[in-house]
């Protein structure tokens, strides 16, 4: 008995016997079992993360490196128009590369980092700008939202926690993050009030501005591993975001009046008001400069700190057409997945894109708009469709009317 025990076929790496697993790979020279089998193949995974990890940029040479051009063609496949904003952008991102790059020519000459805001209003395209750029990175990229940030000691985040989410996504490699990436969301939130002092403290506005100074410019950084609040007994990660890269994006709602304002100061003579009359007042963000930045609210030890400003341009019609079909993740192209999953082609009338075009051009939501408008007429046939076992669905104007005027449309409209 103890003969056939001693001659079982045992696992060659945690030394259980035949009966004593669920399952026996046989090899060469020995056994593994199929816990271990699984071990192993976690452990193989993630030396080698670990090692593409540690390997990272300084693995890419110049050569390798996307250009400015071949960025901005990457974004052209999902992004429609705002060209300026690509261009700040692939420029940006390609020179944040170069940085991380350089080597030591002896020279004094040390290349500092251009942060870079994007200003825009809603449905334009930034955080999308942002969401499609991290596709094609070879650093750690995180969008992080400004509006929940608030000084220490108040109920939100801790500026700190925008590190947090940088480690989180690089797996907590310190070395990883600290060349990373961050699109710091909706910035003009975090807007100075007003200049009237008052008795309720600003705890999300200017403080959290003089709170990200130290994260643009670049310095080390106790960072709590898990976010949420600092404590004396807590654990700290050590960041230095010398060469992190932070792109900003807002709305700024209401800024156009302030650069209005701006532009008719300087109005004095026959001849200004000539040039006056030549500027473009449907899109008065394109004029736009620091000081409008500061006349809103940002102080201005953070615009320096942004150097790089650009804009993105309200779309028109003919850019809210072409969104709707033809980049790689368009609206419809979304709608037409969801209904083949199914067995169902999906197919609209041209005269439908025209009408949800009008539409959206109504409720004044930009891109947001489109897919509110094109959900509203979809609800009804994607719950009843799955379930009729039809094999083609075509979209009519008719059709498209009658579901919006079914819907609360004036919902969307003073949305």
């Amino acid at each position: 008995m103890a003969d056939s025990r001693k001659n079982r076929n045992r696992c060659s790496f945690c030394g259980r016997a035949e009966d004593e697993v669920g399952f026996l790979i046989t090899g060469v020279n020995g056994f593994i079992c199929e816990g271990c089998a699984v071990q192993a193949y976690e452990i193989v995974q993630e030396a080698m993360e670990r090692k593409k990890k540690d390997a990272g940029v300084s693995s890419l040479s110049l050569d390798e490196l996307p250009k400015p051009m071949q960025i901005k063609a990457f974004l052209d496949q999902y992004v429609i128009g705002q060209d300026d904003a690509k261009r700040f952008l692939s420029v940006s991102v390609y020179n944040h590369y170069k940085r991380l790059l350089q080597k030591d020519s002896g020279d004094d000459v040390e290349i500092e980092k251009s942060n870079i805001i994007l200003v825009g209003s809603t449905g334009t395209g930034k955080t999308l700008l942002a969401r499609t750029i991290a596709k094609l990175l070879h650093v750690p990229f995180t969008i992080v939202d400004a509006t929940v940030l608030t000084e220490a000691g108040y109920v939100g985040e801790d500026i700190e926690s925008i590190l947090t989410r940088l480690l989180q996504v690089a797996d907590y490699n310190v070395a990883e993050a600290e060349r990373g990436i961050v699109f710091i969301d909706e910035i003009d939130k975090i807007a100075r009030k007003g200049d009237n002092p008052s008795i309720t403290r600003d705890v999300s506005g200017e403080g959290v501005q003089q709170g990200l100074l130290k994260l643009l410019e670049g310095s080390v950084v106790n960072v709590p591993p898990q976010g949420g609040r600092k404590h004396p007994e807590q654990k700290m990660i050590q960041v230095n975001t010398k060469n992190i890269l932070f792109i900003c994006g807002g709305a700024f709602d209401g800024i156009e009046k302030k650069i209005a304002q701006r532009l008719n100061t300087h109005v004095v003579g026959y001849n200004a008001v000539r040039n006056t009359a030549n500027v473009d007042r449907e899109n008065m963000m394109q004029y736009i400069s620091p000081q409008d930045l500061k006349t809103f609210g940002l102080i201005p030890e953070i615009i320096g700190r942004l150097p790089v400003l650009t804009y993105l341009n309200p779309l028109d019609r003919k850019a809210l057409r072409a969104i709707l079909t033809e980049p790689k993740n368009s609206i419809i192209k979304q709608y037409v997945k969801l209904f083949e999953m199914d067995g169902v082609k999906l197919t609209f009338e041209e005269a439908v894109y025209e009408y949800i075009v009008d539409k959206a051009i109504e409720c004044k939501l930009g891109a947001r708009g489109l897919r509110s408008i094109v959900e509203t007429i979809m609800m009804d046939a994607m719950y009843k469709v799955p379930s009729e076992h039809k094999d083609a669905l075509v979209v009519t104007l008719d059709y498209a009317k009658q579901e919006l005027e079914k819907s609360n449309m004036a919902r969307l409209q003073n949305a």
